[in-house]
């Protein structure tokens, strides 16, 4: 009978390590005893302790360290090493401690792993005392030791310390120089990582994979085009351009610098995308405000069959939200759902943000009361799906109720003001405003001040909010004056609009937004030629109107409106419900309201003018397409006009149905001929 030696069996135990084959690696263990009885050679022993360590067996591991009579360093390291790797860092500490106690010197193999083990947790005095060992011993010149010990200091935040070692080092290998660069990226400070490689490049260092990778996000964070691009061209020059890494660098860099189509080339011209590859380029379109894009890519990915990752699914979520696609969004909920990933705690908030986004408040509190554990972003989203629906006492229930568990910050404050805003809640909004630096330590931005000029405004204060402006002490940002003018064009101030309008050219001169808002605020105070004139001057300087448009959903395929369209292909269909609700309207006592027909013409014109708007065409396509008892949810790229939103509250109690409109500014869920936003619209 022939039996295997013991080089032979030391190689079958690397194959069960290799292989995650702990069964392969117990029947060896076996034919070891078998054929060599209780005389089993050092190395063996040695194979056998890596194998159950690595293979996350560490009783075995354990016992057979204790029944072996000699050891020596590597049979510790081999035990400390599996225990690193499978996250038993005390275990290891512990067993590093042991060996010291047996007066066996630790290697260069060893270092690392006991280093790496007290970083993991995070427990500097531990590492020092590694150090200590590793100085005396004279191995902390090693390239290995030395830069486990620069990583242990800077991840267990001595800065200080890892600066000295780092300055302490004699001529440092690319490794040191990685480690340093990588540790400055994740602590936040990309502007000292780029410094680092600049002087790394001055000394002659030649960078490899890990260095352009490291690089590479601290230009994304750092938010650097200009370095970035140079990078690029490195990376070409140096050979690199074809790692999948490294292109996923250059597209994350790309889409944080704002410059989608240069990252849509990088990731098109790629030979081979992971899904890394792929999570990248949709939250580069995502971030960029390229929404529907993102959801073509996500597409794109799955049709490859990418498998799902808890960051692709919440940023093709956001994207979702983003453009109002509930049942998309929906659907991806049921793909996280399948992939086991709708519990990680940035999916869930990006569910409730998607939820909110879409007016759907019961799924919004759904998600939010399901997620296993939830952070600041997590009841941020939800008190803002409270304030789109412009739900203040919902809102500020949940807000109390937070304070709880979380601090309240910046954007929880935005949250709160905007609920108080659209909930037409002046006296609470102007108090929360007013504790804002004593009872949470929170300086008031350009964002909280825009909240109390939009919530003035609603309520028709349009003076007061003029004054509150003139008295702010920080320059008055676009979303202050454009909250302002949107009052004026609400309640009638075309000569306070014309004020607000002045000041949004002077900060953003090429938005059409505004040029039209003030146009149509002079048409509706009956002033035609103002109106004119300044969509004249719109013309002369070369600004183009966005066209007004609004969206419906129906059978997995979305559907687009403009005013007075008549391309659908169930146009007569269309225009057919468009004359009933105009009778059974009238019938019910509706009059148009003829200030928001933006031409000068005559009254009858002007009556069919608001008749075509572009949601009550998408409105009417809902009720032949959807079926009956289904919300209907419309989604406008401007705000809603006052006729259509009265005349929205007719036909919600004339049909039965409920009517969700989602237009640039909030939610209104129209239900038995009222309007959630209790007209302050």
């Amino acid at each position: 009978m022939t039996f295997l030696t013991p080089n032979s069996l030391a190689t079958i135990l690397e194959t069960a390590v290799s292989t995650h084959s702990s069964l392969l690696g117990r029947a060896t263990h076996a034919q070891i005893l078998k054929t060599l009885q209780c005389t089993i050679p050092p190395f063996l022993s040695i194979h056998l302790i890596s194998m159950y360590s690595k293979l996350d067996l560490p009783n075995p591991a354990q016992l057979l360290l204790q029944l072996t009579p000699t050891r020596c360093v590597v049979t510790w390291t081999a035990l400390i090493s599996g225990s690193v790797q499978n996250g038993y860092f005390s275990s290891a500490l512990l067993y590093f401690s042991k060996m010291r106690r047996e007066n066996i010197k630790p290697n260069d193999f060893t270092f690392p792993c006991a280093f790496k083990a007290s970083t993991a947790l995070c427990l500097p005095f531990a590492g020092k005392q590694i150090h200590a060992i590793a100085l005396k011993l004279g191995q902390i010149n090693d390239k290995f030791v030395g830069c486990s010990a620069f990583d242990m200091y800077s991840k267990t935040g001595l800065k200080f310390e890892a600066q000295r070692l780092f300055d302490e080092m004699p001529p440092r290998n690319v490794a040191v120089w990685n480690a340093y660069i990588s540790n400055a990226v994740l602590d936040g400070r990309p502007g000292k990582a780029i410094d680092k490689f600049i002087e790394f490049r001055r000394v002659g260092g030649e960078p490899d994979l890990i260095t352009f990778c490291a690089f590479l996000n601290a230009c994304a964070d750092a938010r650097c085009l200009d370095l970035g691009r140079q990078l690029h061209g490195l990376v070409i020059r140096s050979g690199f351009e074809g790692d999948v890494s490294v292109a996923n660098g250059i597209i994350d860099v790309y889409g944080k610098c704002k410059e989608v189509e240069l990252a849509e080339m990088v990731f098109n011209g790629m030979g081979r995308r992971n899904s890394v590859s792929w999570c990248t380029m949709v939250a580069a379109c995502e971030q960029n405000d390229e929404k529907e894009k993102a959801c073509v890519v996500f597409l794109m990915g799955r049709k490859e069959g990418i498998e799902l990752t808890d960051y692709m699914v919440s940023s093709v979520i956001s994207a979702y939200a983003g453009i109002s696609g509930l049942e998309f969004g929906r659907s991806v909920h049921a793909l996280a759902v399948k992939a086991c990933v709708e519990g990680d705690i940035f999916v869930g908030s990006a569910l409730v943000d998607m939820y909110g986004k879409c007016g759907s408040i019961e799924d919004c509190e759904q998600v939010f009361h399901e997620m296993p554990e939830r952070n600041l972003v997590s009841w941020n989203a939800m008190i803002s799906g409270y304030a789109h629906q412009g739900d203040v006492d919902m809102a500020m229930t949940l807000f109390e109720e937070m304070q709880s568990e979380a601090v309240a910050n910046y954007v929880t404050l935005i949250c709160v003001l905007s609920a108080c805003s659209r909930g037409g809640a002046v006296k609470l909004g102007n108090e929360i405003f007013e504790s804002m630096r004593d009872r949470y330590r929170i300086e008031p931005g350009a964002e909280h001040y825009a909240c109390i000029v939009d919530m003035l405004g609603r309520a028709g204060m349009v003076e007061r909010a003029y004054e509150f402006v003139q008295k702010m002490p920080i320059r008055p940002t676009i979303s202050v004056w454009g909250a302002l003018l949107n009052a004026c064009r609400v309640y009638g101030e075309p000569e306070l609009g014309k004020i607000a309008a002045d000041n949004l050219f002077k900060l953003d001169p090429k938005d059409s937004g505004n040029h039209v808002l003030l146009s149509n605020m002079f048409a509706a105070a009956g002033r035609w030629d103002e109106a004119t004139l300044v969509r004249k001057e719109m013309k002369d300087v070369g600004i183009k109107k966005g066209a007004g448009c609004s969206w419906v959903t129906a059978k997995n395929k979305v559907h687009v409106f403009q005013a007075k369209d008549t391309s659908h292909e169930r146009n007569s269909e269309i225009q057919a419900m468009l004359v009933k609700l105009r009778t059974e309207m009238q019938a019910a006592g509706y009059m148009p309201d003829t200030n928001y027909a933006l031409y000068d013409l005559e009254e009858e014109e002007k009556m069919t003018e608001v008749g075509y708007h572009s949601e009550k065409i998408a409105l009417a396509f809902g009720l032949i397409a959807l079926p009956p008892g289904v919300p209907i949810r419309i989604t406008k790229n401007l705000r809603i006009c006052g006729d259509c939103h009265s005349a929205f509250k007719f036909i919600s109690g004339i049909v039965g149905r409920e009517i969700i409109v989602r237009d640039n500014n909030r939610f209104h869920r129209f239900r038995d001929s009222q309007c959630s936003c209790r007209d302050f619209w």
